[in-house]
């Protein structure tokens, strides 16, 4: 017998104070303290994944709004991938929104970042061939297929001679990429990129192609864009769904104080000895991040908020005491999952 922990997390939206509090005096830029304190959790799985959801376009002029869509473009310093290894992430998806916010050459880019840092990925490719290649991780003898589908790209048009630069939710295509994956792997993976922006349920879209791809052999599907978290589902042994897995890192969005805070799923995974796949246990430790002074500069960091109250580590004032409860509070109400 064999069993192993994939951990995962929402969105990565490290954006431009966050990046700021990054930056280093010789301009160069330092990400560790933004992970330090959720760093543990992430390392101990055997298998950890989040979603990208910035570029690493590189220098040149930063534009802050799409021309296209009027919404916000992103990217961050390539520092940020070292620290993302470092932090423990094994695997990020970067099929969404935001993956065509510099275009093409910024998605390729992204991967080439990715690639030198020793971070797999799926969602976006570079070529036909690589679009092709589904990414299959064997973790201690059982193997895992991991797709990645993004609903849009914020009005920015993928080029129509190279289609393959990103995955978008088409059932048809999904369908048999699920049933040709389930022939190889012992556990099929989707990490989806859909719903509403900033509802705490899935809606009726989400809730449908979720059935769907259960019914032709999904075994986990974890999703995200909705930037705060939604219910998650287990039925039976092997079927697993997250709607919404939340932010992750991200500043305040809307004023809301929950599209700062997450989780990170933990999913026990185990194989007999007959070679049966079953989920043993799904589990969650939540998150918030917070922005503070510090030796009289401003620092940001993910925090397991039960840590955070329950150390004097943190010399929480009585406002932001009351904020990660509510968080708590919230992350536990929304996540009521049926067994």
């Amino acid at each position: 017998m064999t069993e192993i922990q994939i951990a995962a997390v929402g969105d990565l939206m490290v954006k431009r104070y966050i990046i700021s509090d990054a930056k280093q005096s010789n301009g160069t830029y330092a990400f560790g303290t933004l992970f330090a304190k959720v760093a543990p959790y992430l390392k101990q799985a055997d298998l950890t994944i989040g979603n990208l959801e910035t570029t690493f376009a590189g220098s040149g002029p930063e534009s802050r709004k799409s021309p296209r869509s009027g919404g916000p473009i992103f990217k961050c310093p390539d520092e940020l991938a070292p620290a993302l290894k470092k932090t423990g992430f094994d695997v990020l998806v970067t099929a969404n929104n935001h993956c065509m916010d510099y275009g093409a050459p910024g998605l390729i880019r992204t991967l080439h970042v990715l690639d030198r840092n020793g971070i797999e990925h799926t969602g976006t490719a570079r070529s036909l061939q690589e679009s092709n290649n589904a990414l299959i991780k064997n973790v201690k003898g059982i193997t895992i297929g991991i797709l990645s589908y993004t609903s849009g790209t914020n009005r920015i048009p993928v080029p129509a001679n190279r289609p393959w630069l990103v995955n978008r939710i088409e059932t048809g295509k999904i369908i048999r990429e699920i049933r040709e994956l389930k022939k190889k792997v012992d556990l099929v993976l989707l990490y989806m990129h859909f719903g509403n922006e900033y509802r705490y349920t899935p809606n009726k879209r989400q809730k449908q192609l979720v059935n769907l791809f259960f019914k032709n052999g999904a075994n986990i599907i974890l999703g995200s864009h909705p930037h705060v978290l939604q219910p998650m589902e287990v039925r039976g042994k092997k079927q697993f769904v997250i709607y919404s897995l939340g932010n992750f890192v991200s500043t305040k969005l809307k004023n809301n104080p929950y599209t700062q805070s997450g989780i990170i799923l933990t999913l026990n995974i185990k194989k007999d000895q007959k070679g049966n796949t079953s989920i043993t246990n799904i589990d969650y430790i939540p998150t918030c991040v917070d922005r503070r002074m510090r030796n009289g500069s401003r620092i940001t960091e993910v925090l397991p908020i039960r840590d955070a109250l329950k150390t004097s580590v943190f010399d929480l004032k009585t406002g932001r005491r009351n904020l990660l409860n509510r968080m708590l509070k919230h992350t536990m109400a929304t996540l009521k999952h049926n067994d």
